[in-house]
C-alpha cells in the first residue's frame, strides 16, 4: 500500500513540473483605427485603420494560468481639416503598456482559447497648426485592459494568436482603444 501512495505522490509531482510552462516572449501586428474629433471640423480627410507593432512577454504558471506584459505602439495618424474656411493639420500618435493575468482554456494540445484581465498605462498626444496657432495635446491616463483571443501552436514552443484587445475607454483624439492584434510567440 505505501508503494502505492508514493507512486501516487510521485506521479502528481511529475505531472505538476510538466505542467508548468514558464517564459514566453512575442512580437505581433497591431491594427487600430485612428480618428480626429475636432470641434467645428469639417473636410476631415486622414486617419482610418493603421498597423502597428506590440512586443510582449510573460510567464504561464501552468496550463491555465499566467501573467503578461508588453508595449503597443498605436502608430497615429496625420489629419487635414477645415475651420471656418482656414485649412488646418494635425498628427496624432498613441502608444500601451499594460500588466495584465492571463487564463487559458486548452481545446486541444494544438488549439486554446484565452483572456486577459489587467491594467493599461496609456499616451495618447495630438500636435499641428490650424486657425493661426499651434495645437498641441497630450493624455496619459491608467486604466483597465481586457483581450480574448485563441492560439495555435504551430510547435511545442511556437504558437500564433489572434486576439481582440481594449485599452481602456475612448479618447477625445488619435487611436481608438480597441484594436486588433496577430501575433507569434516563442516559449523557452
Amino acid at each position: 500500500m505505501k508503494k502505492i501512495i508514493l507512486a501516487l505522490v510521485a506521479g502528481a509531482a511529475v505531472m505538476g513540473a510538466a505542467q508548468a510552462q514558464g517564459p514566453y516572449v512575442g512580437l505581433g501586428i497591431v491594427n487600430a483605427d485612428t480618428d480626429l474629433n475636432m470641434p467645428g471640423a469639417v473636410s476631415v480627410s486622414g486617419g482610418g485603420w493603421k498597423s502597428s507593432g506590440k512586443l510582449f512577454g510573460g510567464y504561464e504558471f501552468d496550463d491555465t494560468f499566467g501573467v503578461e506584459m508588453g508595449y503597443t505602439d498605436f502608430r497615429g495618424g496625420d489629419f487635414n481639416y477645415m475651420i471656418a474656411s482656414v485649412p488646418g493639420r494635425v498628427e496624432v500618435d498613441g502608444r500601451a503598456f499594460y500588466l495584465a493575468g492571463k487564463a487559458t482554456a486548452p481545446l486541444t494540445e494544438q488549439f486554446a482559447l484565452y483572456g486577459k484581465l489587467g491594467l493599461s498605462a496609456t499616451k495618447f498626444s495630438q500636435s499641428g497648426f490650424g486657425s493661426g496657432s499651434n495645437l498641441f495635446r497630450e493624455e496619459s491616463d491608467t486604466q483597465g485592459y481586457l483581450a480574448v483571443g485563441a492560439e495555435y501552436r504551430v510547435s511545442r514552443n511556437v504558437g500564433v494568436a489572434l486576439e481582440y484587445e481594449r485599452y481602456g475607454k475612448s479618447k477625445g483624439f488619435g487611436p481608438k482603444p480597441n484594436v486588433w492584434t496577430l501575433a507569434a510567440r516563442y516559449s523557452f
